[in-house]
């Protein structure tokens, strides 16, 4: 099973860029795109509805902002929208395409600047309310797959240049100490971690040029139990979509 999770900040322009084009040679099971900036009915062109896959939208309420979408080969038993966070869900963050025994989510997570308290108490707040989603899950009977622009490091090895980024948004110790949470008191595990533990391995350069103040913000986060399904991890550089790079996943797992 292979996943690909791309933040696009813009599907338009993305694809402008040649990302249908490339992705669509990756035979992927699944393609979970975050930040389209547009709306389903903004996207009546073919390149955004490939052949081989159903496609799923979860609009913002302002078409200029956020907004979620997952292409799947295989047809869901279930699509869900938000996350019953009725603030959030109205910003297009969160889609999940439900399986027999398999979820595959895609997630854009909300940001804030460095000036910004409220901002970063509202991402605190989707955090908080997400850490307790994560914890209800894990006793279903089913594995999970959370995918997508997380707007947060785990550690300095995510940050290229850790110095001058540590205690602003994205790389607190309040949220790194969220991520361990996660990994160790409620077990899910970070996919690329699994396979590649190089530490000038980014996804996102916020200045817009690739090897200039990298950061790991996009990741594929699973539940236990598919730890030992994890094959392989890549992030693609080779072209630039957007100011993130797709991220690649493999897992030993049959649909």
């Amino acid at each position: 099973m292979r996943i690909i999770s791309f933040c696009a900040d813009g599907i338009r322009e993305a694809a402008k860029k040649g990302f249908y084009d490339w992705v669509i040679d990756q035979d992927a099971d699944f393609i979970c795109v975050q930040n389209l900036k547009a709306q389903e009915y903004d996207l009546q062109s073919d390149v955004f509805w490939p052949q081989g896959y159903n496609p799923y939208f979860f609009d913002a309420v302002d078409k200029d902002l956020n907004g979620v979408a997952i292409y799947c080969r295989e047809m869901p038993k279930a699509i869900m929208t938000g996350l019953g966070f009725v603030d959030f869900d109205m910003e297009g963050r969160y889609i999940q395409a439900d399986f027999q025994n398999i979820s595959i989510g895609c997630l854009l997570a909300p940001s804030a600047a460095k000036e910004d308290n409220a901002a970063k108490n509202r991402k605190k707040h989707f955090f908080d309310l997400f850490q307790n989603h994560l914890s209800k899950v894990r006793n279903k009977r089913r594995e999970f797959v959370i995918c997508g622009n997380w707007n947060m490091t785990h550690n300095q090895n995510d940050l290229q240049d850790f110095q001058s980024n540590q205690n602003v948004p994205g790389c607190s110790p309040e949220e790194q100490q969220w991520m361990d949470h996660t990994m160790t008191e409620l077990g899910y595990v970070d996919a690329f971690r699994e396979v590649n533990s190089d530490n000038d391995e980014f996804t996102w350069w916020p200045e817009g040029k690739q090897g200039e103040n990298g950061w790991r913000v996009d990741l594929q986060i699973v539940s236990s139990g598919l730890k030992s399904a994890i094959e392989y991890g890549a992030i693609y550089k080779n072209q630039q979509f957007s100011n993130h790079a797709p991220l690649i996943m493999d897992y030993d797992y049959e649909m």
